[in-house]
């Protein structure tokens, strides 16, 4: 029996891709909204490819709000595009 693998689908793109391939951002229970590497912090989260492109349009779009509920600042949004490339990087 195949293992079951986990799909969500990008904010920003609409594609479907497994979690491993994408980034996980949470707005936790004090609505601070950041990148969650582990995948395992409790709090609303949203699923994002790891590039800027993705980012830029869930931005745009206002995928990344609906997601999380709630508006999201600008520092919010130049903090996670930096957070994203670290971790694209490795």
């Amino acid at each position: 029996m195949n293992k079951k693998i986990p799909m969500r689908q990008c904010v920003g793109c609409g594609e479907m891709k497994s979690k491993k391939e994408l980034l996980r951002i949470i707005k936790n229970a004090e609505n601070e909204i950041f990148l969650d590497i582990t995948g395992k912090k409790n709090g609303r989260g949203a699923y994002i490819c790891p590039n800027g492109e993705c980012l830029a349009r869930a931005i745009k779009t206002r995928g990344l709000e609906r997601s999380l509920k709630t508006a999201i600042p600008k520092e919010v949004i130049e903090t996670l595009a930096k957070e994203m490339e670290t971790v694209a990087e490795r």
